[in-house]
């Protein structure tokens, strides 16, 4: 048996949300090294054209749907559009998220709202377009990014706290209710990535200082670090596992 046919995703086209930059697009790059067809995903066009110049440069396969998470609308157009025209969307990671920081008593309620709308929603909506698409061929993966944070508390991240436990529930009950269609539902829990998000943690040298003794690892996870997590949940190596969180967290959660 040929074990690393596994893990080929020739032939196979992912969507991953939220992919102009950091942690979606390392993980676009990771899929397509492993013979993906990448379409990358964002609000902004331009952002996401100097992404799709820098794989094509490299001779990967790439498109992009521009289109925000959170609008059912534009994003049903462009993956309808594109299953009829283009062919099926094998893979969906759902990336796209924010966070914003700050003290809970004096968090206004629409940032709330926006990073529930954003982090859980747009999950949510992607997936229920693209849903009917796998249903309909029995076959899928879907990846939902998810956190630390989907397991823990910290000050002042309150409503990505609860984003992402959300997201941890989305995926395992989503898991329950299309496991019959021959659809994977999991999800990737990193931890703390050095990204343009996470500059200023990095910077913060109390922080830093912290994280690095509270991870066992004792350092940050490059983004790079995601994509054999990626690979593993979007083949065939991951047919029989469903409902599962995979955290790559350098040991973080392992650690009291």
């Amino acid at each position: 048996m040929d074990t690393l046919s596994l893990f080929n995703l020739k032939g196979k086209t992912a969507l991953v949300t939220g992919s102009g930059s950091g942690l979606g697009l390392a993980i676009a790059e990771g899929l397509a090294g492993a013979g993906a067809k990448i379409l990358l995903n964002g609000r902004n066009e331009s952002k996401l054209a100097v992404a799709e110049n820098w794989f094509k440069q490299k001779g990967i396969q790439v498109d992009k749907l521009v289109f925000d998470v959170t609008d059912s609308s534009t994003a049903k157009k462009a993956i309808t559009e594109y299953e009829k025209n283009s062919g099926p969307i094998d893979i969906l990671i759902n990336n796209a998220g924010i966070n914003i920081r700050g003290p809970f008593e004096e968090l206004s309620e629409e940032d709330w709202k926006k990073v529930l709308d954003i982090n859980v929603n747009g999950a949510m909506i992607v997936s229920q377009v693209l849903g009917p698409f796998m249903i309909k061929r029995k076959t899928g993966k879907i990846i939902n990014i998810c956190s630390v944070q989907s397991e823990l508390g910290r000050p002042s991240i309150v409503p990505y706290t609860v984003s992402k436990g959300g997201i941890k529930m989305l995926t395992k009950a989503l898991a329950t209710e299309w496991g019959r269609h021959n659809i994977q539902i999991n999800g990737i829990g990193p931890g703390y990535f050095e990204t343009e998000l996470t500059k200023p943690l990095k910077d913060d040298p109390e922080f830093d200082k912290w994280l690095c003794s509270r991870t066992p690892a004792n350092r940050w996870g490059q983004p790079k670090e995601l994509i054999g997590a990626a690979v593993f949940l979007a083949s065939e190596a991951s047919d029989y596992v469903n409902g599962h969180i995979l955290n790559v967290d350098g040991g973080l959660l392992a650690s009291v």
